[in-house]
């Protein structure tokens, strides 16, 4: 019993260090441990300073999901799409208490995923490839769990529709430039690894 006290309490210690020089300025040791450092904190306890400047989203994204399988008779089928932004959605909305899964998991995933992709879709570090892989998971899990079968292979379809200043949606500035068009982006087919469904 005394020797899981002590470890949980190292624990917490170290993970408390750990975000602390995360979330620092950069100083020596950060900067000689950042690798370690990252190892820890990312994805799942990133910290941001957005809860005190927050950044307003200056767009909408639905982000959709299908899955390429095998059939019993040895064919290979694709699903039609699925809207997992529309999913967290409807589990936020009229909630009066939405979890931080629902609002958050999806759209982190996808901005973590342009951080580290840019636009060619091509992993050029290890965060980059664990960031798709992260992405390709949560889209995996859902499909897996709606159509309560195994996900072979999973790609994303992202449309970004941009989000019109205030000024232009009441049309107070006639000269203002007309919004940018919605922009589809098909992500890369990507294989799932059967322990992550």
């Amino acid at each position: 019993m005394r020797a899981a006290v002590v470890v949980c309490l190292a624990t917490a210690l170290v993970h408390v260090l750990l975000v602390f020089l995360h979330v620092a300025p950069p100083n020596p040791v950060s900067r000689q441990y950042s690798r370690q450092i990252n190892a820890w904190v990312y994805p799942l306890f990133e910290q941001n300073w957005r809860l005190f400047a927050p950044d307003p989203e200056s767009v909408n994204r639905r982000i959709s999901a299908r899955t390429l399988y095998t059939a019993p008779d040895g064919s290979t089928r694709v699903t039609g799409w699925f809207d997992l932004t529309a999913v967290d959605n409807a589990a936020v909305r009229h909630n009066p208490f939405p979890s931080h899964t629902s609002q958050n998991m999806l759209r982190r995933a996808w901005s973590s995923y342009l951080d580290t992709h840019g636009g060619d879709d091509q992993p050029r570090s290890q965060r980059a490839l664990m960031m798709q892989q992260y992405l390709a998971n949560i889209a995996a899990d859902r499909l897996a769990a709606r159509s309560g079968g195994t996900v072979e292979r999973v790609q994303l379809r992202v449309v970004t529709v941009p989000i019109a200043a205030p000024a232009a949606a009441y049309g107070a500035d006639p000269g203002a430039a007309a919004p940018k068009p919605a922009e589809t982006r098909n992500l890369p087919w990507w294989k799932v690894d059967s322990h992550g469904n």
